[in-house]
């Protein structure tokens, strides 16, 4: 009788396997690896996107406000600060009658960190020969 428990023992323990245990891999691509961006290329980013810049500004050309040439060649003249203009905080110096239009803009551009709204001065600057 002890053999026989012995036997089913062996058995019961070698019929027992090791389980696979693999990952299951995503459904979709993950990419963790950050890509390192400028200054002009996020601020570029964001006055095509998030910033919804283009949709009253062009880059040569005059459109709803200034274009963004006048606006960084005004800029660099007077040696005013941009971000503090886009913060809401500074007064109008490219084109005055347009203040109140680009006041309703105040609550995208306050929204956004010191490092976007720098970035986005870079690509206006960037725009300038």
């Amino acid at each position: 009788m002890k053999k026989t428990l012995f036997i089913f023992a062996v058995l019961a323990l070698a019929s027992c396997k090791k389980e696979d245990t693999k990952v299951a891999e995503p459904l979709y691509p993950t990419n963790t690896e950050v890509v390192a961006q400028t200054p002009v290329e996020l601020g570029e980013e964001i006055f095509k996107g998030k910033g919804n810049c283009v949709a009253c500004h062009q880059v040569d050309k005059k459109a709803i406000g200034p274009s963004i040439q006048e606006i960084a060649k005004i800029y660099k003249d007077k040696g005013a600060d941009m971000v503090t203009f886009l913060k809401g905080e500074g007064v109008p110096i490219v084109d005055p009658s347009q203040y109140e239009v680009m006041k309703a803009n105040f609550v995208i551009t306050k929204a956004m960190s010191d490092e976007e709204l720098k970035g986005l001065e870079a690509y206006v600057y960037s725009t300038i020969q």
